[in-house]
């Protein structure tokens, strides 16, 4: 079997208003993995394309990504920090792939169906394609491992099915190169963490999510240590302590999303917070988080406001960080190109 050095790829789409759920779902992991592998972390602004963009919003959202990510710890010095569209081999590899991938597979896609809506046949072409970008994204550089959302493993099940696909179809062309008996390797899912996937403040059934109506439904990393206070005491809760036990959560969704939330900004399990906390009432649960926000959360939005102010700064990261993951990309182009029998 062939043996691949362990690489982290992370993506995260410039959507604007990055928000708790960003960061404790994606961001911070980042942040951790960076200590014990080699990551590249990829602000991925072909993704955003799939839906209609304001150009100059696109534009202070790739930065504010950027900013993001530097703010919340990702150094950008020891890993690369780049932006999608600055590294063509992304969107190369994605139509190998689109040859590779079968309709049926993204037929099975239910992402896409959600984000299409009833009104399916006004879909963009690239929002029913993003899945073969996506594993572009990861194999164009045979990346190992990748931290996702509950959300996104389907993507990754079938980056995996795509690798599998091309490591079966062109086995013999791929020995014939020296490459061994595989290509690219088959990424692992990477899902950490006792709130992966963090809920509304206003609705503990819904995901946190920047379009919904109510600002007081999320914490946004930009908000200053005053909102993020108000945000956390207004978050709703319902009339009962809290339990001493994680089974005393079922049925209480905005209970156990705020213990969620506790736990991974404390790095504790939420048996844990519970310990701590169990029969004890909502207020001063929530004062105790508020400080626990305040401190996490209110340095990384004071830096990010700082950084955003210095544009040249984050589009000189970008620009060395494009040019770090091309010197890969490229090489991987070059290889799959040899496979698949085309003169380079």
């Amino acid at each position: 079997m062939t043996k691949f050095p362990e690489l982290v790829f992370s993506g995260v789409q410039p959507t604007g208003n990055l928000h708790l759920g960003n960061y404790l779902g994606a961001i911070v992991k980042f942040v951790e993995l960076q200590n014990s592998h080699q990551c590249i972390f990829c602000v991925v602004d072909l993704h955003a394309i799939t839906v209609a963009q304001n150009p100059n919003e696109l534009k202070s959202n790739i930065r504010e990504v950027t900013a993001a990510f530097i703010a919340a710890g990702i150094d950008p010095e020891k890993h690369i920090v780049f932006n999608q569209s600055q590294v063509p081999e992304h969107a190369e590899l994605a139509w190998v792939f689109n040859c590779v991938a079968r309709i049926g597979w993204l037929n099975r896609m239910t992402q896409f169906k959600e984000k299409a809506g009833k009104d399916r046949e006004n879909a963009s072409v690239g929002l029913y394609a993003y899945p073969t970008l996506m594993a572009a994204d990861i194999l164009v550089y045979r990346a190992t491992h990748v931290p996702v959302g509950e959300d996104q493993k389907q993507h990754l099940e079938l980056a995996r099915d795509i690798a599998q696909k091309f490591n079966t179809d062109f086995s013999q062309s791929i020995a014939d190169s020296g490459f061994g008996e595989a290509y690219f390797p088959m990424p692992i899912p990477l899902i950490q963490g006792p709130a992966t996937r963090v809920m509304s403040l206003r609705d503990g059934s819904k995901k946190m999510s920047k379009s919904d109506t109510s600002d007081y439904s999320r914490i946004n990393l930009t908000d200053d240590p005053e909102t993020i206070a108000q945000k956390v005491r207004k978050a709703k809760t319902d009339s009962d302590a809290l339990p001493s036990e994680i089974e005393g959560l079922i049925k209480r969704p905005e209970a156990e999303n705020l213990v969620s939330i506790f736990a991974s900004l404390n790095n504790q399990s939420k048996a844990d917070v519970l310990s701590d906390f169990g029969g004890k009432n909502f207020s001063s649960f929530k004062a105790a988080l508020v400080d626990l926000a305040v401190l996490k959360l209110g340095p990384i939005g004071l830096e990010m406001a700082r950084l955003k102010k210095d544009e040249a700064y984050i589009d000189q990261v970008l620009s060395k960080g494009s040019h770090r993951a091309r010197e890969i990309a490229s090489q991987t182009m070059k290889d799959v190109k040899s496979i698949l029998g085309f003169i380079q």
